[in-house]
């Protein structure tokens, strides 16, 4: 009788399982009774860009403060596709963010409309280096950028920080101000592969916001942005709007998909996890503008470091499996490290992050939320399309992709207090396998024929 082996990673809380293999099990010709999670790589859905999280000032200078040797044990833990994460798809900021040492724009020479005076040398410290070597260990890393402020000169309130608006007389500035960054990141072999208009631009922060309405949005992309980044050549980046919570995704998308001169120029929705899960929002929004992509672009836990808390892994296992189920084609972190406090933040709005970093014995601390996003960035791989899974019980979260390779990847989730046994069906055959309490799993196959 033929069998096919499945080969498993588990990251499992009270034990020391944390993305490690586990004994092989295979698909057999049985009907076992208990519960079940069937596969049917037949019916496909979205295509995979990737995972990653984001190269903020803090996560570079904290990176920084370690050994050569711990700096290359972090960025390998990222981006070596090997060893790591594999991480392939990553955001930068335009200018400065929370998560920067201070306020800072590429060009504050008030009035300089000719932008004479941009200048990207304040990244030469610590971003550039770092953005660089993730560039050269992903071997094809895609990087999209997100402003969250115009220089305070371009701006209704004359800063940064605390909300205001764009100057309508600004607005073609803006504009070109975005492919500056873009063209000089260019200029050190750093290419870019997207942009997204506004970081949260309903929100009026004490740190770097500037605030659009939906049909401000949609007239700066139509007007300015769209236009000048085709005349500039580089229209070909993906644009994305939005970029704030799934609560409001639908309602803000409409304004701009519904006007076909400003969606000419849009790829798609980006989007954050900060007020409610709201899923549905996601299914709504693709069944209403199917050419249209969905990018998670932002998520952490807020309010200090969180450091060696489980919780932290499941609210992300539960968020990926969740946005993937619901057509999103890209799942990006936030801060992919920062120091024991949850910063630098130069307004001392701390986080926690996957890699925290305790700056005074120069160690790296693994957190849960590393592990759980390794289990699906390691396994499902740029280019990867989303198959159709049921499963006979809802206390597993899962999801199931199809690498280009052939290979399945079926990632399992369950945070009750029990072990819970299950199937994997898949073509007629069934393997038996458990999920243990507070787990995540990811069970890897290679497609075979149906066998009945």
């Amino acid at each position: 009788m033929l069998t096919y082996p499945i080969k498993i990673s588990m990251t499992a809380k009270d034990t020391s399982a944390r993305l490690t293999e586990q004994p092989d099990v295979t698909f057999k010709a049985i009907r076992p009774e208990m519960h079940s999670i069937t596969i049917n790589s037949r019916k496909r859905f979205q295509k995979m860009e990737g995972f990653g999280g984001a190269f903020t000032e803090a996560a570079a200078v904290t990176l920084q403060k370690l050994s050569q040797e711990k700096r290359a044990e972090v960025m390998n833990a990222y981006f070596d596709p090997n060893v790591g994460h594999g991480y392939s798809l990553c955001r930068t900021h335009i200018n400065s963010c929370d998560f920067s040492l201070g306020n800072y724009a590429y060009d504050e020479v008030d009035g300089d409309f000719e932008l004479t005076h941009f200048s990207i040398e304040h990244d030469r410290t610590a971003i550039l280096p770092m953005v660089k070597e993730a560039v050269r260990l992903s071997g094809g890393l895609k990087l999209f950028a997100s402003p969250w402020s115009p220089p305070a000169w371009m701006k209704t309130n004359a800063q940064m920080n605390n909300g205001g608006q764009l100057k309508p007389e600004c607005r073609e500035v803006w504009a070109r101000y975005f492919c500056r960054y873009i063209q000089e990141y260019e200029k050190e072999g750093i290419p870019f592969w997207g942009l997204t208009v506004q970081n949260e631009p309903e929100a009026t922060q004490t740190w770097e916001s500037c605030r659009y309405s939906g049909e401000e949005e949609r007239d700066f992309i139509r007007d300015y942005l769209g236009p000048t980044l085709t005349k500039e050549g580089l229209g070909y980046l993906r644009l994305m709007i939005w970029d704030h919570n799934r609560d409001m995704l639908y309602d803000r998308a409409r304004i701009v998909y519904d006007d076909p001169l400003a969606a000419q120029y849009v790829w798609g929705a980006a989007f954050h996890w900060y007020v409610g899960n709201h899923f549905d929002n996601l299914n709504a929004l693709h069944e209403a503008y199917t050419d249209k992509h969905l990018l998670f672009s932002e998520g952490c836990q807020e309010g200090g470091p969180h450091t060696g808390e489980w919780g932290l892994g499941e609210r992300y296992g539960h968020s990926l499996i969740n946005d993937l189920n619901r057509w999103t084609v890209a799942w990006v972190d936030w801060n992919l490290i920062l120091d024991e406090q949850g910063g630098p933040n130069h307004v001392g709005n701390y986080c926690s992050a996957p890699i925290l970093v305790d700056t005074r014995a120069g160690q790296p601390l693994y957190q849960s939320s590393y592990y759980y996003l390794g289990h699906f960035s390691r396994y499902i791989r740029p280019g990867a399309e989303r198959i159709l899974h049921t499963r006979t019980a809802d206390e597993l979260e899962t999801t199931a992709f199809i690498n280009p390779d052939g290979m399945i990847a079926v990632v399992v989730m369950n945070r009750t207090e029990q072990v819970l046994p299950f199937a994997l069906k898949y073509n007629g055959l069934a393997a038996c396998t458990s999920s243990l309490a507070h787990s995540i799993m990811t069970l890897r196959f290679d497609a075979f024929p149906d066998q009945l």
